[in-house]
């Protein structure tokens, strides 16, 4: 048995990493000249670094997961430093710890980044009436409606935008953060949900990591992902692009841009929405609208290294997140040679640190040149942190369209076009678009989608069986 993977970002690696475990033949085509989609490892300097996600979600077992089953184990390692700050209110102030995605559990865990007012705005939670949360929420709405507009502009909105580049008071609450939305449902104040949520999350070990990162940074990842699968028998291919898809007799028929037509019974459509949309007008115009219906937002990443002796001072802690409110240019820094150790080690004598620019609405902010992105970080970074060096290498690694946004009703959408692609057997979705975009969520997706599909052959279709 055949199946055809259209996208070779991590959803669909792991997809194809997975069909194959089920004893299918596999092909994956993927559009652009590499594999990995945001997963990108590149150089500055000489060093290695990533231009793309670097850490892992390890509270979540799908990415772990994945990494142990492609030869990572050993690789596998925690961030040696992971004292973050934010910069709000003309200074740097520590990260707060007690918190939801921004949300706290008590007015004290925000003390120093919002004012007097603003903590005692967070404390009126309790004693407001439950608020009644229908069937969706933005987040920035609900958490401003019952602990004020302070906490969501200088936390929520600020830790959002890192994963979302998008804006608090319309991203989904129950698409973004589905476990304070399932404890606000039933829970009097929100402060009371949170602290629930806190407790169910609580890991068993408290010196387990947050987060995790590998050597040679996460673009190693679907490296070796693709590796195991080509191991594996796979057919990867890239610079293919999709241009057609139709059902036929015997499966899907699959055409591309180089003028071939492939057929296979099983079919995963792992791509960003709006792509996946074009390609099941035909087949599922109701799910195409749903999806074409997705806006994502731009962003670029710039990465910078400098002489440590020329810094005189280094920065501390593993860096920043920035809040719009305050009109800076950058929305967070991250001080790789800080945070990672197989990032310092590589030259003591070079410090990295990488900047983000770019928020869903504001696409011009990517429309400068790549040394004005450069100059914009490094003002910035001169105000934070008194940076006044200049980098002896830089990189500007741009994400158009990058980062999906989950708008108030976005679960909603994703049960519809599910839905009606359910309909049709031998085809599933996954990617980011649909439950999450960190790398556990999007295995996790790729782990979803081959079920169902499997689900929908032949029985005897897994374990081997020819086609």
């Amino acid at each position: 048995m055949h199946a055809i993977v259209i996208g070779g970002g991590i959803s669909g690696l792991a997809a194809a990493h997975r069909l194959l475990a089920s004893g299918l033949r596999v092909t994956v085509l993927e559009a652009s000249d590499r594999f990995g989609g945001k997963l990108l490892s590149g150089q500055i300097a000489g060093a290695r670094v990533d231009l793309g996600a670097e850490t892992i979600l390890a509270r979540r077992p799908e990415g772990v997961g994945l990494a142990r089953e492609v030869g990572l184990e050993e690789a596998l390692r925690p961030p040696v430093m992971a004292s973050a700050a934010i910069w709000t209110r003309e200074a740097l102030r520590p990260m707060p710890r007690d918190h939801v995605m921004g949300v706290p559990a008590s007015p004290a865990a925000l003390t120093g980044v919002l004012s007097d007012a603003g903590l005692a705005r967070i404390a009126r939670d309790a004693e407001l009436p439950r608020t009644e949360l229908g069937e969706d929420a933005a987040i920035g709405r609900y958490v401003a409606e019952r602990m004020g507009p302070e906490v969501v502009d200088r936390l929520v909105e600020p830790l959002l935008g890192g994963v979302y580049a998008g804006d608090a008071y319309r991203i989904s609450m129950r698409a973004a953060v589905p476990q304070l939305w399932e404890a606000a449902r039933t829970e009097r104040s929100l402060l009371a949900a949170v602290r629930g949520v806190q407790d169910r999350a609580a890991p068993r070990d408290p010196g387990e990591p947050v987060f995790l990162g590998l050597d040679g940074g996460i673009g190693v990842l679907p490296e070796a992902v693709a590796d195991a699968c080509r191991k594996a028998g796979a057919t990867l291919e890239t610079s293919v692009a999709v241009t057609g898809l139709r059902r036929a007799p015997d499966g899907w028929q699959v055409t591309t841009d180089d003028g071939r037509t492939l057929t296979a019974p099983a079919l995963v459509l792992a791509l960003p929405a709006g792509p996946a949309a074009r390609l099941l007008t035909e087949e599922a115009p109701g799910a195409a609208r749903e999806l074409a219906a997705v806006e994502y937002a731009s962003m670029a990443l710039i990465t910078l290294a400098f002489r440590r002796a020329d810094l005189g001072v280094l920065p501390r802690g593993s860096g920043f997140l920035v809040p719009s409110v305050d009109g800076r240019q950058i929305k967070a820094a991250t001080f790789i040679s800080n945070k990672w150790d197989w990032a310092a080690g590589q030259d003591p004598e070079l410090f990295l640190l990488r900047t983000s620019i770019g928020r869903h609405g504001r696409p011009e902010l990517l429309d400068r040149e790549d040394n004005a992105l450069v100059e914009a970080a490094l003002g910035d970074l001169g105000e934070a942190i008194g940076l006044s060096a200049r980098p002896v290498d830089s990189v500007v690694t741009r994400w158009p369209d990058g980062l999906p946004q989950y708008a108030v009703g976005h679960s909603a959408l994703v049960d519809r076009a599910r839905a009606e692609v359910a309909a049709l057997p031998g085809l599933r979705l996954c990617g980011a678009a649909y439950e999450g975009v960190g790398i556990p969520a999007c295995v996790a997706s790729a782990d979803r989608a081959v079920r169902e599909l499997l689900a929908t052959l032949p029985s005897g279709t897994g374990g081997g069986a020819g086609e």
